[in-house]
């Protein structure tokens, strides 16, 4: 079993993650600003702030692989980047690979096609900086990561999240940058959670994007 790291393991995707993970046996240490109203069975909860170099140290070094949970939104809205290139910076140090839970923006519709984010138009335009921070982190600054940095960048499908949580349905499909189903397919948090934490196991993927749907 795997040492494991959440950094944002109370958020949507990230606590979904800790639960799969742990109920798999690994050795799980979920990172959060505050502790979840309901803990898990054989979960280290490391209460701390993820922009802080000192509290992410022992965590990132203690483990086997890390993920990162986090969103840049409330207080990270501004920092998410730095927040991202420090955890890069630290498990590329320690020799750790970084899963990281990403959007689907950055996705195509098809091979070769155009990417969802070049057009944002029937988004609403509050999100469009968050969209764009979550995005650049695949599209720049992980690529960008020295090659000691062993990385995979996890989608999930265009309808995700706490607004529509979806059901579980115990399966998943697993593509590249091209989305399973563009035509706004969607996928639960524990049936992403599933498919994330058979990425960590098998780990295939290498300094790759990877989409998770149904």
């Amino acid at each position: 079993m795997s040492r494991i790291t959440v950094i944002g393991g109370t958020g949507y995707a990230g606590s979904a993650i800790v639960a799969e993970a742990a109920a798999r046996g690994h050795q799980v240490t979920a990172l959060s600003r505050s502790l979840p109203e309901k803990r898990i069975p054989n979960v280290v909860h490391v209460v701390g702030d993820v922009t802080d170099e000192a509290t992410l140290l022992a965590p990132v070094r203690g483990a086997d692989v890390v993920v990162g949970a986090i969103a840049p939104r409330g207080p990270l809205a501004a920092v998410f980047r730095d927040a991202y290139r420090t955890i890069m910076r630290l498990a590329g140090a320690a020799g750790v690979p970084l899963f990281v839970v990403g959007g689907a923006s950055t996705l195509r519709p098809a091979p070769g096609a155009d990417r969802f984010i070049t057009d944002l138009s029937h988004i609403p335009a509050e999100l469009h900086d968050e969209i764009r921070a979550g995005a650049a982190i695949v599209l720049e600054d992980l690529p960008a990561a020295p090659a000691s940095l062993d990385w995979v960048f996890v989608s999930p499908a265009l309808r995700f999240g706490a607004k529509m949580p979806g059901e579980r349905l115990g399966r998943y499909r697993l593509g590249d940058d091209v989305a399973v189903d563009p035509e706004g397919g969607a996928i639960s948090a524990p049936d992403y959670a599933l498919g994330f934490v058979d990425l960590i196991e098998k780990h295939e993927h290498h300094r790759a994007q990877v989409n998770l749907g149904h």
